[in-house]
Formats: C-alpha cells, structure tokens, sequence
C-alpha cells in the first residue's frame, strides 16, 4: 500500500508538472486511475507475463505490478520524456518492471516480447486497431485486456468482425472491481484464437473458430 501512495504521489507531483497527466486529474487520481487499473489485477492469470502498451503514466501497467507482485511487466511507450519518467518512477518504487521505449507494431518490439500471456492497454487506440498491435505480442490463448469507458459496447458491436479476421477470438466485456471503484473498471476481453499464427488478417471460416 506504501508503494501505491507513493506512486499516486509521482503521478499529481512530477508526473502533472511533466504533462503526463492533466492538473484536473490530480483530485480523482485514486478512483479514475488507480483503482480503476488496481482491480483489473483480478482478470489476470497467476505470473502471466504482460506486455503493456502505450503505457504513458504507467497505467495500468505500474499498478497492476503493485497489486500482483507474481506478474512480470513490461511498459511499452514511445514518448522518450514519458520513458524517463517511468523509469524513475519504476526505479524509486523499487519495481521489477522493465521499460521499453518503442511501439507495440515495431518489429523490434515484436521480437523482443512476443509470446506474452497478456497484453493490457488503456485509451490507446479504438478496439481493432489494439488488436492488431497486441495479437502479435500474444502467445495463442494469451489474452489482451484493454481497459474501455462507455464506449465499450460500441466499439465490441463495431469491430467484432475485424478482431475475427485479426485473428481474436469473440471480444467480450467484463466489469470488476464492484466493491472498490463506482463505476466498477470495463475491460474488453480477446482471446488471441489458437492456430492465428497464420498470414494476418485472412479470414477464418466459423468452424475453425476455438
């Protein structure tokens, strides 16, 4: 818990004064972002290895590492001066979490850490242009949990059929963290399909779906 204060502390400190986060947020840091993230630890698999990307101020990255000390983490982010920050952060909280600077579509980045168990995202990108960056880093059956608002249903309804081709299995939505954050967090889940590692994007016929 110490560590968390002292993470929210980086957030409305140095991480307000270096445009990382609007002054506005400073006051709802606790609910909006911090917990909002906190809970989605609850989704993730027991020492899953999880890529995040366009990670920014570490979230939900930083606080899915707090809360489950089992998961090995990676942030994913390609602004340098949000890199610089986020290693200082990860440096003063003490973390086992490495820090690339980089874009989940880069090849380097893809080579590095493909095979992850998960891949988490939070108002990266709309829902099919995020599984397009995350399936690759996915091993098959590895699961990307990008982090929605209310535009969640929408985005599953309209880009259902392109995460299909992407080679995802259905997105669905999930709510957690009922008891500690009001709204409870929104995660679209996908499941990358087993046997996707075939050429991107050619479609699959309904009975080869898992």
């Amino acid at each position: 818990a110490s560590r968390m204060i002292r993470y929210a502390a980086h957030l409305v400190g140095s991480g307000v004064e270096r445009g990382l986060l609007g002054p506005r947020e400073a006051p709802r840091i606790w609910e909006r972002h911090i917990l909002n993230c906190a809970v989605v630890a609850e989704l993730l698999p027991d020492g899953a290895r999880t890529v995040d990307i366009g990670s920014g101020a570490g979230l939900p990255g930083i606080p899915l590492a707090l809360a489950r000390p089992d998961l090995s983490v990676v942030l994913v982010e390609p602004l340098a001066r949000r890199v610089d920050w986020l290693r200082e952060v990860v440096e003063d909280l003490g973390l086992p979490v490495t820090v690339e600077r980089g874009r989940a579509e880069e090849s380097g980045v893809r080579t590095r850490w493909e095979g992850a168990d998960v891949v988490t995202a939070r108002a990266v990108a709309p829902l099919a242009r995020l599984v397009g960056w995350a399936l690759p880093l996915l091993r098959p059956a590895g699961t990307l949990f990008a982090l929605k608002g209310q535009s969640a249903e929408t985005e599953v309804a309209r880009d259902a059929v392109a995460v299909r081709k992407l080679g995802g299995n259905e997105p669905r939505i999930v709510r957690c963290g009922n008891e500690l954050v009001d709204p409870p967090s929104t995660v679209v889940v996908v499941e990358r399909a087993r046997g996707s590692g075939r050429r991107p994007g050619r479609p699959r016929r309904r009975e080869e779906r898992s």
